[in-house]
């Protein structure tokens, strides 16, 4: 399949998971083809989530439509993903973050194949690390903390039961929880989230007492194997993260931008 298929598969996965993420806050969102809108409402300033999902013929008629979405939920912070880099933001007081990758896996098994639930292996240091799902609503409760602590989410600390993933998350279709533990004690975590077409990894998060341990590699190759292999899988990189997803297989499909702003200006 073409690096634009596998691109836009991308798009629209992350585009569902973050309406996934507004049903189970019962958040508002705005969606068209090419284009998602979440209205992250935690608190009245809360970092809401624009997600361009499409090529576009006329950058001029996407920043009216943002316009119109900031204007209506009277925006303060946003963030936008641009994997097609035409916009430019910095007139709604946006500032441009640095490239990410958007990589994406074909299907085919991991390093060691098949995993049986909980996973256990050793780490470096001789502990025991086990990978197995959150199916329940105690242990998606440490999936959501290692996720705010490690990743870290600053917005969400201090860190309160169902403030940035509520366990209503769990109830949506193809939405799955990892956490790994070493010896015992949350170390990691991730969510994937199954669209039909492709499962998207979200918020690979180790806890910084136990990085360095292969928690991560661990509860990736688990969730990729587990959750459903004969989907390609698909992600965006941070700087640090990348080394880690080619060995398992990703390739980068394109760098995405993102516009982030922090006030309320323009």
């Amino acid at each position: 399949m073409n690096a634009h298929r596998r691109l836009e598969q991308a798009n629209d996965n992350a585009a569902a998971f973050w309406l996934a993420q507004a049903r189970a806050h019962g958040w508002q969102s705005r969606t068209r083809p090419g284009f998602t809108a979440v209205r992250c409402a935690r608190t009245p300033d809360d970092s809401h989530r624009l997600l361009v999902t499409r090529p576009y013929a006329e950058p001029a008629a996407l920043d009216q439509e943002l316009a119109d979405v900031l204007k209506a939920w009277s925006t303060v912070r946003f963030t936008l993903e641009d994997p097609y880099g035409g916009l430019d933001l910095t007139h709604f007081g946006a500032t441009r973050m640095p490239l990410m990758p958007v990589m994406t896996r074909e299907t085919g098994p991991v390093e060691g194949g098949t995993r049986t639930l909980p996973f256990v292996s050793e780490a470096p240091d001789g502990d025991s690390l086990t990978v197995d799902e959150a199916c329940d609503g105690d242990t998606f409760a440490e999936v959501e903390r290692a996720i705010v602590d490690g990743f870290p989410r600053p917005a969400q600390q201090p860190w309160t039961r169902g403030g940035a993933l509520p366990e209503r998350l769990l109830g949506e279709p193809g939405c799955r929880a990892w956490l790994g533990r070493v010896d015992g004690t949350t170390a990691g975590a991730c969510l994937t989230y199954d669209d039909g077409e492709a499962t998207g990894v979200y918020w690979v998060a180790t806890l910084p007492l136990y990085r360095g341990q292969g928690v991560a590699r661990a509860v990736v190759e688990t969730a990729l194997a587990a959750a459903h292999p004969d989907r390609p899988a698909t992600l965006v990189a941070t700087a640090l993260g990348e080394p880690l997803y080619r060995k398992l297989g990703f390739t980068v499909q394109r760098h995405t931008c993102w516009w982030t702003r922090t006030s309320a200006s323009g």
